[in-house]
């Protein structure tokens, strides 16, 4: 495969509060490849979507040593490609996880994306059945 497309999302209940990252992995035809859903415990909106991102980066390498990576979150994306500062100290952390997992490519591209694209809908599924497992 050339190129892996990767969507991500995280999100928590009460923020902070219960939080979970979803992941759909596609092929250049658009087809699903490989999804993910995790339960990760007490955290913010924003550390959820920088895990998602950084189990996608573990996730990915599998498939392509080139990737596209999508999010809705726009914090995420501005922050990764340095349009935003990282004011935070543990998102800055989440961060350097995220650099650290890149070098395991020859390309990591990255794009915001709306809440209506269907693989970010099918990941923000995932985060919530993730939630609604563990909160029963």
């Amino acid at each position: 495969m050339k190129r892996a497309y990767v969507y991500t999302d995280g999100g928590a209940r009460g923020n902070p509060g219960h939080s979970a990252i979803g992941i759909v992995i596609v092929n250049e035809d658009e087809e699903i490849i490989e999804t993910y859903k995790e339960y990760i415990g007490k955290g913010t909106n924003n550390e959820a979507e920088y895990k998602a991102l950084i189990k996608a980066l573990q996730l990915a390498k599998k498939h392509s040593k080139k990737i596209h990576c999508y999010s809705d979150s726009e914090l995420l994306i501005k922050q990764i490609l340095g349009e935003y500062k990282i004011r935070k100290q543990h998102l800055q952390k989440l961060f350097e996880q995220v650099e650290k997992e890149e070098e395991n490519y020859q390309e990591v591209t990255y794009s915001n994306v709306r809440r209506e694209n269907e693989f970010i809908q099918k990941a923000d599924s995932l985060v919530n059945q993730a939630l609604d497992e563990k909160i029963k």
